[in-house]
């Protein structure tokens, strides 16, 4: 029995496309959950995992798959049901699974044959007996997984041109911020791995450069970061000799135990939601973890650096606290909070948040013919009517961000920093330049929406056509 593991491209998402440019190696990561499948695929199955993003191949001229298996983002659903739809026409049966199927079924459900819901690991091995005796079911639901159980991805089943491995450690995040997903699909609960199952993954994973997929690694409770600690001293003891990043919450520079063991288990840098710098526009994402008393991101930043360590900082424009001018606030302040690199995306509803229904309710949603206007749906295009910004101001604000954080100036200067501070110079220098690079590349982007779709904005954002009160 042949098992086929699809995932998915957008050929609208430029930073994953390899033949854009040869920085993008270091911003494609590995399908983890694919290779997480595989692991708990019976031996009798022949698997083979195909990632779009290193070149979409010619199905055609494949052997036929006995079953086919597709995970998908929202972004990547309508190529999903392209490659799904040309397996059914030979007959192949299509499971789908992943996040978008979970949250839009019904939609999922008239483009395959089968949908798994939730997390796939505990439900897997009964799809594939009941697709080798013939029965598949149209729904299978996962719900959590016991992660416990987990066994290691198939690492060695994909192409060796990543610049990063990927594990996975704990799933779950207590946070529920509106804008996120995670909470909906993965849960609030905090779920660790045992920590001698990390560290056996980490010793099979082929690539020396490893990213941590957890939404959360540290978690927020003394009882998470006690587990990081412990999870961080094995790694070191191990003698992995690997290098890895990772997303955390800022409150990751509060323990100096925490910074000194991430820094010797290998730790290289961290990716930090700081989303704005308006207490209001926190607030109105539930990012609670970042309004506490006190909290200062510039020194938190420099406690990080001082253990060697890069900071990514994820910004979001579009608020409704945001007005004209908020590009530049955020590149001044990720300036000032002193961060490597800024990762700035556009507010972007996606299902199954709290944000969703919010803007879905408000019929805030600009961008609605789906399923073709999923591929939209990948945080870096404006789909959304935005409270203060009209679609050429809030275009304007994503590229005033970029080119003031990434002029050549600023990434000179911190390159320096770097290299003084003795803290990833040729990560940090490359990821300057593919995101330099992809700015010419975005605004194209730009341009060919607004001629795509721009006119379902009418030119102008919510406060402008708002009528004006009378007296």
């Amino acid at each position: 029995m042949h098992l086929l593991l699809i995932n998915p491209s957008n050929p609208l998402v430029s930073i994953v496309n390899l033949g854009e440019s040869r920085w993008n190696r270091y911003r494609v990561w590995q399908p983890l959950s694919l290779m997480a499948l595989a692991g708990l695929t019976p031996q009798e199955w022949e698997v083979t995992i195909v990632d779009e993003n290193l070149g979409v191949p010619d199905y055609s001229a494949m052997p036929r798959p006995d079953l086919v298996g597709i995970t998908a983002f929202t972004s990547q659903a309508g190529r999903a049901y392209v490659v799904a739809a040309h397996f059914r026409r030979l007959g192949v049966p299509v499971v789908m699974g992943g996040i978008h199927a979970t949250m839009c079924l019904d939609e999922v459900s008239q483009r395959v044959d089968t949908v798994v819901t939730g997390e796939a690991e505990g439900i897997w091995p009964q799809v594939l007996e009941d697709a080798r005796q013939g029965r598949l079911q149209r729904r299978y639901d996962g719900g959590l997984a016991r992660i416990e159980e987990m066994r290691p991805a198939r690492h060695d089943l994909l192409q060796p041109r990543y610049a990063f491995g990927a594990i996975q450690t704990t799933r779950g995040c207590p946070l529920n911020c509106s804008f996120c997903s995670v909470t909906s699909f993965n849960g609030a609960t905090y779920r660790q791995r045992p920590i001698e199952d990390v560290i056996r993954e980490f010793q099979i994973t082929p690539e020396k450069r490893i990213l941590v997929v957890d939404d959360n690694l540290v978690g927020t409770r003394a009882e998470h970061i006690a587990r990081a600690k412990a999870l961080f001293r094995a790694m070191a003891e191990a003698d992995l000799h690997k290098e890895w990043i990772g997303q955390v919450t800022i409150n990751f520079a509060d323990d100096e135990e925490l910074l000194e063991l991430a820094a010797k288990s290998g730790c290289k840098g961290v990716f930090i939601g700081f989303e704005t710098p308006s207490p209001e526009g926190l607030r109105e994402l539930g990012k609670k973890i970042n309004l506490v008393k006190g909290r200062d991101f510039r020194a938190s930043v420099e406690r990080i650096h001082r253990y060697g360590m890069l900071v990514v900082g994820s910004f979001i424009i579009g608020l409704d606290a945001d007005r004209p001018g908020i590009g530049g606030r955020i590149a001044a302040a990720a300036t000032h909070y002193g961060v490597d690199n800024i990762n700035a995306l556009f507010l972007t509803p996606l299902p199954g948040t709290q944000l969703w229904d919010k803007m879905a309710g408000e019929q805030r949603l600009a961008v609605d013919e789906f399923p073709q206007d999923w591929q939209y749906y990948t945080l870096t295009y404006p789909v959304a009517r935005y409270r203060n910004l009209s679609l050429d101001q809030v275009i304007t604000e994503m590229d005033d961000c970029g080119r003031k954080f990434y002029s050549i100036p600023r990434i000179v200067r911190r390159a320096g920093a770097s290299l003084w501070q003795r803290r990833g110079l040729l990560i940090s220098l490359v990821a300057s330049l593919s995101y330099r690079n992809n700015l010419r590349v975005d605004r194209h982007a730009y341009e060919e929406f607004k001629r795509a779709r721009g006119s379902r904005y009418e030119g102008s954002s919510l406060a402008e056509n708002r009528p004006a009160a009378t007296g």
